[in-house]
């Protein structure tokens, strides 16, 4: 019989437990595709467990503990022992990537990390060995099943933020604790890795700018019906004349987007490039068993595949004021001249008007639009001055557009 594959596994919560229970139960599977049997060589989490221990009984590193200063520690160390490393930690990636990558070429392993991004869905392996050659333009991505699912819920029920915060916490959806999800972290770590891999430039999590979901109202998600949107926090990251912009934002789509009608708690991700125009390929976003399956596929690729190189050879700049089409939601005064006033602000900055939906009478009167692409830098600066005006109930509300459609 062939000697087993001895795994080394750096945490048993969620993932790590579901990732042990798979390795024992799909034995067969394992052994059919790789040639030889795996087995868990040794486990660490704070109670149990010698990381150095671990390390000389192992032939492979598998890294779910999470956090970052002592992952960051084990993970180096494995790969200078000649180790591969299989993680699904994109904070470590997002904040240490380049020392951990540059660490595993110059010891000549793998290190892999698809459940990083998107659990199950294989947008690492699509960007980085199916469309390897080709030049993206564009990554965008619905990446944190959580806000996906709570977004969801407000448009299809009409419930409140917090009320649907709660009940994504009672189906185990958001943590107890949901800041990194709901303020746009998370995803943040995610696309500084999809960035990377995409357009071959260091980018690291300070330098991408994320908002969260936290401040949208109920009645965006109804506006948004009537003039045709859904509302999702996207991450993109993109390739502009000047360098590359890497960002997540809550942001209307219109029906013609293909990540429209992703929906729950489900991740989606779309590549744009001349050579393929789109691909988007979705999936569960969340879950001990979808991340530790492709912690599992990772473990295949390591012991049938070549070492990956993560190679980061342009150094594009990262900018930050780009172009962008605007929801923008204005409570105002019921008075004659009132859109008036806005429209001229407007137009005065350079910005065209889409659409318009006016509601309400006496304190519940609204103006609602959708402006055309414009400097983020002139939105601002425009909606700055429309706060100022006396007929404006409370301050102006806005929310980006994506124009884009495939139809």
């Amino acid at each position: 019989m062939s000697e087993p594959l001895r795994i080394g596994l750096l945490g048993h919560g969620t993932v790590g437990g579901a990732f042990d229970e798979l390795v024992a139960g799909r034995g067969s599977a394992i052994e059919s595709a790789i040639g030889r049997p795996a087995e868990i060589s040794g486990v660490l989490t704070t109670s149990i467990g010698d990381f150095d221990e671990i390390l000389a009984a192992s032939d492979v590193i598998v890294e779910l503990m999470g956090g970052t200063d002592t992952a960051r520690d084990h993970v180096l160390s494995a790969l200078a022992a000649g180790k591969p490393v299989i993680t699904a930690n994109k904070m470590l990636l997002a904040q240490h990537g380049a020392e951990l990558f540059e660490a595993a070429e110059r010891a000549g392993v793998q290190l892999r990390f698809e459940a990083a991004v998107a659990a199950v869905v294989p947008v690492i392996r699509v960007v980085q060995e199916s469309f390897t050659a080709v030049d993206f333009t564009k990554v965008s991505g619905i990446v944190n099943g959580t806000t996906n699912f709570i977004l969801s819920e407000m448009a299809n029920t009409g419930a409140s933020y917090s009320d649907v915060l709660a009940k994504a916490q009672e189906l185990g959806y958001a943590e107890a604790d949901p800041t990194d999800d709901v303020n746009g972290a998370d995803a943040a770590a995610k696309m500084a890795i999809l960035a990377r891999l995409a357009f071959h430039t260091p980018v690291t999590l300070d330098q991408v700018d994320f908002e969260g979901i936290e401040s949208v109202q109920p009645d965006d998600l109804s506006y948004a019906k009537e003039l045709g949107l859904s509302l999702k926090l996207l991450g993109v990251a993109e390739r502009l004349p000047d360098g590359i912009t890497v960002r997540v934002f809550p942001c209307f789509l219109y029906s013609g987007h293909p990540l429209s009608p992703i929906e729950g708690p489900f991740n989606a991700v779309t590549v744009e490039a001349p050579e393929i125009t789109e691909v988007t390929i979705s999936g569960p976003g969340a879950g001990g068993l979808q991340t530790a399956a492709a912690v599992l596929g990772d473990l295949i690729s390591v012991v049938s595949g070549e070492a990956q190189t993560h190679s980061a050879h342009n150094d594009l700049p990262v900018l930050s004021d780009v172009s962008s089409s605007f929801y923008l939601h204005l409570e105002v005064a019921d008075e004659p001249g009132v859109l008036a006033e806005v429209a001229k602000i407007l137009s005065d900055s350079g910005i065209s008007v889409k659409s318009v939906v006016q509601r309400g009478i006496d304190d519940d009167a609204r103006l609602v639009m959708v402006v055309h692409q414009c400097p983020e830098s002139a939105f601002k600066k425009a909606t700055d001055e429309i706060a100022r005006l006396e007929s404006l109930r409370s301050p102006p509300r806005f929310i980006r557009v994506i124009e884009e459609q495939f139809v």
